[in-house]
């Protein structure tokens, strides 16, 4: 299986409400009953034989050893896609990943359909086959204000007639948000067809 998750936040004190804003509103009073939590969910559903793709800020600029004794235990081959906070300057830290990245395309399928995507831990507007049915994973906005203008600059460019010329078969461009606070992603990382059936109306989701 491959799964996807981005802005888990390790360590992060302003991701609990021991830091002076709990800027997700996340349910950990404390840094540790979050790391344990995403440990938990993470290894619940992951295993060896899986990849994860990290879409970036895994843990909150961490070098220290209970950060790689965190990310040691999480399950899976784990793919980095690098986000603004991951501090990769320990090469103990380094080794815990089968690759590093700062953009990625991959292949994933279900439903006897095949996916092109685009890994990126920041939402673009403009990617590499986007008008020809490549879908966008990326992180970085979380559930804010940022994340609901990129949104709507979508659904403007879907409703445009003049870039509806580009789009191969009437394809929307698709660009989905993969950070952990998702209510769809809820804490865990995800399946790509779990991310489209909760997002998609297409699919008998919901939007976000």
């Amino acid at each position: 299986m491959q799964y996807y998750i981005s802005d888990l936040h390790f360590f992060c004190r302003s991701q609990t409400n021991e830091g002076a804003v709990n800027y997700d509103g996340r349910p950990y009073n404390t840094v540790e009953e979050m790391n344990r939590d995403l440990l938990s969910r993470w290894n619940r559903k992951v295993t060896n034989a899986d990849t994860v793709y990290i879409l970036g800020d895994l843990a909150f600029r961490g070098k220290n050893d209970a950060l790689i004794a965190q990310v040691a235990q999480l399950k899976g081959k784990k793919v980095l896609i690098k986000g603004n906070h991951d501090d990769l300057s320990d090469l103990r830290y380094k080794q815990l990943f089968t690759g590093i990245f700062e953009r990625k395309e991959v292949t994933d399928c279900f439903g006897g359909k095949a996916y092109k995507l685009v890994l990126d831990h920041f939402p673009i507007l403009m990617w590499a086959g986007q008008h020809k049915g490549v879908i966008l994973l990326y992180g970085h906005t979380h559930n804010s204000a940022e994340e609901t203008f990129f949104q709507k600059c979508l659904a403007e460019m879907n409703a445009s007639e003049e870039l509806s010329l580009r789009r191969h078969g009437g394809q929307k461009i698709q660009a989905f948000n993969v950070g952990a606070m998702m209510p769809y992603m809820g804490y865990e990382p995800r399946t790509l067809r779990e991310i489209m059936e909760h997002t998609n109306p297409c699919f008998g989701g919901k939007t976000h």
